[in-house]
């Protein structure tokens, strides 16, 4: 079946011209607290201004300008691609726009040839727009002009979770880096369910988890995300999408869209942290090419849990730690949408995982004897412990005559992928 563009479905006269109208407005702006949301635009396709709706912190850029900051989206700049669109890194100074700082910043450019379009751009503009926290990626602004759709972020320079856990040549993510990054997610969740207007994510994957420089997550890419049900309604009906291996099983089935959707992608992401594997993985022998479902006997079996963890974390690990997200993973993976539990309460079990480190094995120390070993001193102990951290083992070895190598330490000069 031949890929149509979308602007090719668009009715006429639905594209804005380069020059804009000053006496057309369509979104009024807004009068109190309550988000905007696309139920509130008289017609999604004849955006004037959102900014104006959407408040003075999100800025309308030009074409002209990101393409000046892109250096007119050189493929030097090229961060990545995905389904929206290329994304190039860019650079704004304290020129460019009064009130906006210098920052480095993420230009995603709708790919005109592509599966999404306006509303995939739209839904991004509106929702992250207005929701602020800690843990989403923020939108700094946004360009309109004729067919072009661009979106404008911060910049988050330890690119995705997915490039971390899966890309050749990465550094292991230690196990408290993935708890933070667990804990980070699933905070940002939390607060787009407990939301006064809930929001439902549909697209959560470790491709669409990013972290900033100290490793801290943030949610990005809300060209998919819903307004949740409202009133008595118990779902939202709607077209099935999202990505294979993340998706809720009733969702797929059925269409019937729920925060708990969300919780069951949450499930599978903990379950990659803690296996090192993809959700989906066609390479791998047939019974273990869906994660969820090789992983899920193991999940509540202390005693047959370290045959599913991360073989890359070495070991250092909490038993008791693993075990806990384990289960918690068994919970949000549940068939029935009811056994799983709220985000909230997500971030209330995961939050003590976090201080329990007594129990986590330190590095295998290996110990290499140097060619023109001394004589150790009679007067001085020929051995000397080598404290191991994290609470570990030690090992004895001689003084001055060898080194102690730590495999971790390895990896410090390990080349980084950059993605």
């Amino acid at each position: 079946m031949p890929c149509i563009p979308w602007k090719a479905i668009l009715p006429a006269g639905c594209l804005r011209e380069s020059s804009p109208k000053t006496n057309k407005r369509v979104v009024a702006k807004q009068t109190s607290f309550q988000r905007l949301s696309f139920s509130d635009l008289s017609d999604p396709f004849l955006v004037e201004d959102l900014s104006l709706s959407l408040g003075s912190s999100l800025h309308n850029f030009t074409l002209s300008e990101l393409k000046a900051i892109t250096q007119n989206f050189s493929a030097s700049f090229l961060l990545g691609e995905g389904g929206f669109g290329p994304v190039h890194k860019g650079y704004i100074d304290d020129k460019l726009r009064p009130g906006l700082k210098a920052q480095a910043v993420a230009v995603k450019l709708l790919d005109l040839e592509g599966l999404q379009g306006h509303r995939e751009w739209l839904a991004e503009v509106i929702f992250l727009g207005q929701l602020r926290h800690p843990h989403l990626v923020k939108l700094v602004g946004y360009c309109y002009e004729d067919e072009h759709r661009l979106l404008v972020y911060e910049f988050m320079p330890k690119g995705s979770l997915e490039n971390h856990l899966f890309k050749r040549f990465s550094i292991s993510l230690p196990w408290a880096i993935r708890l933070k990054i667990t804990i980070g997610a699933a905070k940002g969740l939390a607060f787009l369910h407990e939301a006064e207007k809930p929001v439902i994510y549909r697209d959560f994957k470790a491709s669409n988890i990013l972290l900033d420089s100290d490793y801290t997550a943030k949610l990005s890419d809300f060209g998919l995300a819903k307004d949740g049900p409202e009133g008595d309604e118990t779902h939202v009906s709607t077209r099935v999408m999202g990505t294979h291996g993340y998706a809720a099983p009733e969702y797929v089935m059925t269409g019937h869209l729920t925060a708990k959707s969300d919780v069951y992608s949450f499930g599978v992401v903990l379950l990659e942290l803690l296996t090192g594997r993809r959700s989906m993985d066609k390479t791998r022998p047939s019974r273990e090419q869906s994660l969820v479902e090789w992983a899920r006997p193991y999940l509540n079996n202390s005693k047959k849990l370290n045959r599913v963890m991360d073989p890359n974390l070495d070991g250092q690990y909490s038993i008791k730690g693993a075990q806990k997200a384990a289960a918690l993973a068994y919970q949000c993976l549940s068939h029935n949408p009811k056994n799983r539990p709220l985000m909230r309460q997500v971030v209330e079990i995961l939050e003590p995982v976090q201080d329990l480190k007594e129990d986590i094995v330190g590095p295998f120390v290996y110990t290499a004897a140097m060619e023109n070993a001394r004589k150790p001193d009679p007067g001085r102990s020929a051995v000397k412990e080598t404290k191991i951290p994290n609470g570990g083992h030690r090992s004895r070895s001689p003084m001055s005559p060898t080194k102690a190598y730590s495999d971790t330490a390895l990896y410090k000069n390990s080349p980084r992928h950059k993605g």
